[in-house]
């Protein structure tokens, strides 16, 4: 391997692209572990190949009802969703999202249910649990079968676990209607 030292690289005169690798090239390094990467004002950077290690939403995942469940009157019940349209790091599992080793970051997670109540009743909520415990709800007066929606943003951690839970206050029992348009349960990491 040789070794050029030099401080500036530049075009020769009248030439304005320059070339770095050729057909022998597979890999590039610029700069080794604890350098900068300076990028000055003003430039722009294209990309016409694939950008890897750049930060992603992953892991992302997005479940629906596909069955009716009933809901205890006065009760916190664990909201079931018994199908995943996407499940980018096959985190979600028996309804529950699970962070997975080296995902660490805020995630934006949302949910929505609806009941299938043809009677109007007060102390309607959707709650999202971290780790067993209330992190974020709704509540409110619900007019038949009106959805209500919930969504947050949190930090979590490798194993930290989110579930959905619904509670009716008042009335009796009731339906989470079976209907992936209304009854869902997503998120996904923000790139930060």
């Amino acid at each position: 391997m040789s070794k050029i030292q030099v401080d500036t690289i530049d075009t020769r005169s009248g030439t304005s692209t320059m070339q770095i690798g050729s057909t022998n090239t597979s890999t590039i390094n610029i700069g080794v572990s604890g350098d900068t990467i300076n990028i000055p004002s003003g430039v722009t950077i294209a990309n016409a190949g694939t950008a890897t290690g750049f930060g992603d939403n992953t892991p992302n995942f997005h479940a629906y009802k596909s069955s009716t469940q009933n809901i205890a009157f006065q009760n916190n019940v664990k909201i079931t969703f018994e199908t995943e349209d996407f499940d980018s790091d096959n985190a979600f599992s028996s309804s529950t999202f699970t962070v997975p080793s080296g995902k660490d970051g805020k995630y934006f997670l949302y949910a929505s249910i609806q009941t299938d109540s043809s009677e109007d009743f007060d102390d309607y909520q959707i709650k999202i649990y971290k780790n067993g415990s209330l992190a974020s709800g709704t509540r409110d007066r619900h007019f038949l079968s009106e959805t209500i929606k919930t969504f947050t943003v949190l930090s979590l951690s490798a194993s930290d676990y989110i579930e959905v839970y619904a509670y009716v206050g008042s009335g009796s029992n009731k339906n989470i209607v079976a209907e992936r348009y209304y009854v869902y349960f997503g998120g996904y990491k923000i790139i930060e």
